[in-house]
């Protein structure tokens, strides 16, 4: 059997890849670049519509190992039941931790400073001036404390905050201070002048942001969204939105995309921009880095980086 190795970015262009497996470029083309059952290693294409990248799943009989480039492995969680037991899903960990964490600074400055505004302004050649918030001495909680939201407050540190609160699955302490549990964000929700929703999406989050979170936010908050849209119940967001007491900063949205006639486009208060958190410059080279890593470890039979699970063992 062929040990074909499935890559979503040109082979010929990844400098330092491992020789021995047969690698094949396959970026959610219509045609396989092979056969689905010879594939060993899949990396599945990046940012592509829902269910491209599960489509190869229940032909490949021999794959060991499914990588993705996203740090969520939410779209890849449903194919996982066409494969036997002892596949490890991967994500990507250290990939996208420096651009969403500048995307979520650059969300939380437009909206405390008015930019949306002043661009409308700027087109209608209007000085728009005023007091606008600062960033400085707010309270900021960060909803989901993994290895982007800690990104997001490396980032944050310098602004003169007057305090950050962590919230994730578990209790822990790091170095910048303590993370709290889940359990704790209804107490900690009402201090919060930005919530920072960095969260991976599962049965938990889904919709973890309802009417009742939003009811405990306090008046003037902002809402900043880089997570998964089905964290925030979308109508419940409109329904504050709408009342003019809280604001949002979202670059992701439940439908996404987001349909032209969708009320949230025009909702008071509101910036969207459209999933662009992981897709920049910073993107490639530590893609390529990381699938590098990881197909040398998986050639020499080492343990592989970022297992979220395996398949027999935690999906059933």
């Amino acid at each position: 059997m062929t040990a074909d190795v499935w890559l979503p970015i040109p082979p010929e262009d990844i400098e330092g890849l491992p020789q021995g497996p047969n690698y094949l470029f396959w970026n959610g083309a219509e045609e396989f670049p092979g056969d689905p059952a010879d594939c060993v290693f899949y990396v599945v294409p990046y940012m592509k519509p829902a269910g491209v990248g599960v489509r190869p799943l229940p032909d490949m009989r021999s794959v060991q190992v499914v990588q993705t480039l996203s740090a969520g492995i939410d779209h890849v969680l449903p194919g996982l039941r066409h494969l036997g037991p002892g596949v490890r899903l991967c994500n990507a960990r250290g990939v996208h931790e420096a651009s969403t964490a500048e995307l979520t600074l650059a969300l939380i400055l437009a909206s405390l400073r008015g930019i949306p505004d002043f661009v409308r302004a700027q087109d209608r050649g209007e000085w728009l001036g005023g007091f606008r918030p600062a960033l400085a001495d707010k309270n900021v909680l960060i909803v989901g404390y993994g290895s982007i939201g800690a990104a997001i407050e490396d980032r944050l540190a310098p602004f003169e905050l007057a305090r950050v609160a962590r919230v994730a699955r578990s209790e822990r302490t790091t170095a910048r201070g303590p993370v709290h549990p889940l359990t704790d964000l209804s107490g900690l929700l009402p201090e919060a002048d930005v919530v920072v929703l960095s969260t991976p999406l599962t049965e938990t989050t889904r919709h973890l942001v309802d009417a009742d979170f939003l009811a405990r936010m306090k008046d003037g908050a902002l809402l900043v969204n880089v997570a998964r849209g089905a964290v925030v119940d979308t109508k419940a967001l409109l329904a504050e939105l709408e009342t003019g007491r809280l604001s949002a900063a979202l670059d992701v949205t439940d439908p996404e995309p987001l349909p032209a006639d969708h009320p949230l486009w025009r909702a008071p208060g509101a910036l969207i921009s459209p999933h662009v958190g992981g897709p920049t410059s910073a993107f490639l080279p530590r893609a390529e880095r990381l699938l590098v890593n990881q197909l040398r470890r998986f050639l020499n039979r080492e343990p592989l980086g970022n297992v979220i699970l395996t398949t027999g063992a935690t999906d059933g």
